[in-house]
């Protein structure tokens, strides 16, 4: 599923991240998932939440750069090779992936977040080749 991210620029300083966290929590904003990257000089944090339009003008109204970025949300089973089986589709299809980012969510799914550099495609690929995903005891969820 084709979802929206909200990537926050954010000057690698002391306090900043809870900032923006705090932020968010006085909006009454969850932020469902994250993920941090960083340079010397500053970090993005890309998250997902519930209400990302909603996040972006409330972030920018606090001065913070922000912008909202298409990423697919791929629901898989918590157990050894489910990545990579996932990933061995993608590479065979020549989609490169700009970045990913995962949580589990029990013991029995996880969450990947994918950003490939062609959403369409990459989302094509995937559902085209669905049932090589699917195994018995395995469910994706695209």
């Amino acid at each position: 599923m084709i979802t929206k991210q909200v990537s926050v620029f954010l000057e690698n300083k002391s306090g900043r991240l809870n900032e923006v966290t705090r932020i968010m929590g006085e909006a009454g904003i969850n932020i469902s998932a994250f993920s941090i990257a960083d340079s010397s000089d500053f970090g993005v944090l890309r998250m997902i939440v519930p209400d990302p339009d909603k996040a972006v003008t409330i972030l920018r109204e606090h001065l913070f750069s922000v912008q909202i970025t298409p990423v697919i949300i791929i629901t898989s089973p918590n157990k050894p090779g489910s990545l990579s089986r996932l990933l061995n589709i993608l590479s065979e299809d020549g989609i490169f992936i700009e970045y990913i980012y995962a949580f589990s969510m029990n013991e029995n799914s996880a969450v990947i977040v994918i950003r490939p550099s062609d959403i369409n495609r990459c989302l094509r690929a995937l559902e085209e080749r669905r049932e090589e995903l699917h195994s018995q005891n395995d469910q994706y969820i695209i």
